[in-house]
């Protein structure tokens, strides 16, 4: 039988040669284990103009998203808090074709901060990891526990309720006779998984209705040359690989959204009609 031990917690802060840098450069190694997914090293000690340096940037592998990661030993204060947001502002404003997500790393993120974070959270998507250190042995572990994810966002149809109805011409003016009829073409494909759903126009999306009743599984946005479409379904491999594999257009994943967004230009759906359907019919049955 192996031995139960009882590891003893050390602090980094306080530790004589383990300093943030020796934390950071082991993240950077392998960014797995701050439990992410599957993340890959952007950039470190990444330059932010008049701001410092950025301690990493992380980027998902199959979407678009990139975390702004900053790491302090010992207990987080309102520099540590304050420096995450503004390198995430920077790199957001400066890269705007991603989804950013500021990430802070302490030892200790004590009860006062961890509410701060989380009413910035409302706003700013931030994730707080708590870092713990152990000796055991000559050696020292170390893990990493996630204790603020990112604020979820609001469903779609949960807006419904104040959303500006418009109409089809509305639509046309924004975008496109066009690319309006691809929406419709849309419906069709969707119909044949769910019968009795109709267009609903509203200011910001072309949203999918039920009865009167919002059904936002898959939602559109014409713009003049092309269709924006977003359709709602947990991130997987399999599903990327297939929109990969397929050649369309793909935007990026929304993570903090939950949904796939690609663009569709005149003669896409029926060039890609089966995987078009299937992810329908998938985010269909997701929807239930």
């Amino acid at each position: 039988m192996p031995k139960l031990i009882k590891p003893e917690m050390i602090s980094l802060k306080n530790h004589q040669t383990i300093k943030e840098s020796i934390i950071q450069s082991l993240i950077a190694e392998d960014p797995s284990i701050l439990h992410l997914g599957e993340v890959l090293l952007k950039d470190k000690e990444r330059i932010q103009s008049r701001a410092g340096r950025l301690d990493l940037l992380l980027q998902d592998q199959y979407s678009n998203q990139r975390y702004e990661v900053e790491i302090q030993l010992g207990k987080t204060d309102e520099s540590h808090i304050i420096r995450a947001i503004e390198y995430w502002d920077l790199e957001r404003k400066r890269y705007p074709q991603y989804e950013h997500t500021a990430v802070i790393i302490a030892e200790d993120i004590t009860s006062r901060f961890f509410n701060v974070i989380s009413l910035f959270n409302q706003a700013v998507p931030i994730i707080a990891i708590q870092m713990s250190a152990f000796k055991v042995g000559e050696d020292i572990a170390l893990t990493f526990s996630t204790i603020l994810d990112v604020q979820p966002l609001g469903l779609v149809e949960e807006d419904e309720a104040i959303a500006e109805i418009t109409d089809r011409n509305y639509w046309i003016n924004q975008g496109s006779e066009a690319t309006v009829g691809m929406a419709n073409e849309m419906l069709g494909l969707i119909s044949r998984v769910q019968q009795g759903l109709e267009l609903k126009y509203t200011k910001f999306y072309i949203g999918l209705s039920d009865d009167g009743t919002a059904n936002n599984f898959v939602i559109f946005r014409p713009r003049k040359k092309h269709l924006n479409v977003e359709i709602r379904l947990p991130f997987s491999k399999e599903i990327q690989d297939k929109i990969d594999n397929a050649g369309i257009d793909d935007i990026g994943y929304q993570k903090r959204w939950g949904n796939y967004r690609l663009r569709l230009e005149k003669g896409d759906i029926a060039k890609h009609e089966g995987i078009l359907a299937e992810l329908v019919a998938l985010a269909q049955q997701n929807s239930r």
